[in-house]
């Protein structure tokens, strides 16, 4: 048992990431009541001295002692002030991972991280919450394996998140898809050209409610697409386009709603939060970057279809593929998994085992 009382997420501003810290934080909170202190943002470094701090210099809070991470914190502009002993500081991504183990070593403490970061790898901290497809060694004995992003959505508020915020709305007895768009990265590349072929169909879709998110990734020129294809169809019940209200996180009211959930693929956060939901995804496939080198090491697109195929093989997701048959899907009343699946829990549960 680690023995920490108290929690700090380090976030360095991406939803996302931020979401996947908060959900392993709640669960120690629900497990053993360990108190959820005030957030911290991480500084953001540009240029030269990003470099220098973020890259070079940082390969030593590994290897030296409590004095050179309180110095490497100063050089960094980061102002924290004092932490109690007993605290367990978290990240997720690379930004934040540097700062979260030198918090911890600078004030005697642990750190756990998501995601395997940069230039520190997983092994100088306590925990290390890692998705499968990230292909890391199995054998380190402070890895947890995920099977896809831990995150924080919490099955049983999301009826009431959904009542509230789509409060004077009666989606009693309906069926409610909810249609959950991500973005371009390295991966994947989402074309106003593919949302015109691919969405157009859910406009003739009869007997339904649609419900829309996109994300930050999305960008403005799909979003204007997805705009013109849905504005006006009569089964639209709620759209938001996050370019144009990038504050606002509608999915867990969504998910509280919904009979049927649909994700795009270069998402697997939003994949992630459907099936901790309770639901069996509907996956639709999205147009990719061919980058033969990262494929073949295995760090390309290519590796989120094992994660795919598993979750299809346990009955969690269904792979539509890139002529989905929407009808098809939602024909049934509901598409829901019924199993108990929380990769935060199991990761927060983990952690507390532990020696």
């Amino acid at each position: 048992m680690p023995g920490f009382k108290r929690v700090v997420i380090l976030s360095d501003g991406i939803r996302g990431h931020f979401h996947q810290s908060l959900g392993i934080a709640q669960w120690l909170e629900r497990l053993e009541e360990v108190k959820i202190e005030p957030v911290i943002e991480v500084p953001r470094l540009t240029g030269i001295r990003k470099l220098l701090i973020m890259k070079i210099l940082v390969k030593k809070i590994a290897l030296r002692g409590p004095e050179y991470s309180r110095e490497w914190l100063k050089n960094s502009g980061a102002v924290f002030g004092d932490f109690k002993p007993n605290t367990l500081f978290i990240s997720a991504g690379s930004s934040a991972a540097p700062f979260c183990l030198a918090l911890a070593k600078a004030t005697g403490n642990k750190a756990a991280v998501i995601m395997t970061p940069s230039v520190l790898g997983t092994k100088p901290f306590d925990f290390a919450v890692i998705p499968e497809h990230d292909k890391h060694d199995v054998n380190d004995k402070n890895v947890i394996i995920t099977l896809g992003a831990p995150n924080h959505i919490y099955r049983p508020d999301l009826k009431e998140e959904a009542k509230k915020f789509f409060a004077g709305k009666d989606f009693a007895d309906k069926k409610i898809i909810a249609l959950l768009l991500g973005g371009s990265d390295a991966n994947y590349k989402l074309t106003p050209e593919w949302a015109k072929k691919t969405l157009m169909p859910l406009r003739e879709i009869s007997g339904a409610k649609i419900l829309i998110t996109t994300s930050r990734r999305t960008g403005k020129e799909v979003d204007d697409v997805i705009d013109r294809i849905f504005t006006g169809c009569r089964n639209i019940e709620y759209m938001l386009l996050a370019s144009r209200e990038p504050d606002v996180n509608p999915i867990p009211a969504m998910l509280g709603a919904a009979t049927h959930v649909l994700v795009s693929e270069d998402s697997v956060s939003m994949v992630s939060e459907s099936i901790t939901a309770g639901f069996r995804v509907g996956l639709i496939r999205v147009p990719r970057i061919n980058n033969f080198v990262k494929n073949l090491l295995g760090y390309g697109a290519s590796r989120f279809d094992d994660l795919f195929t598993k979750l299809e093989n346990k009955n969690l997701l269904v792979d539509l593929g890139m002529s989905p048959d929407f009808a098809n899907f939602i024909d049934i009343p509901e598409q829901k998994h019924g199993m108990n699946f929380n990769e935060a829990r199991r990761a927060a549960e983990c952690i507390l085992n532990m020696p």
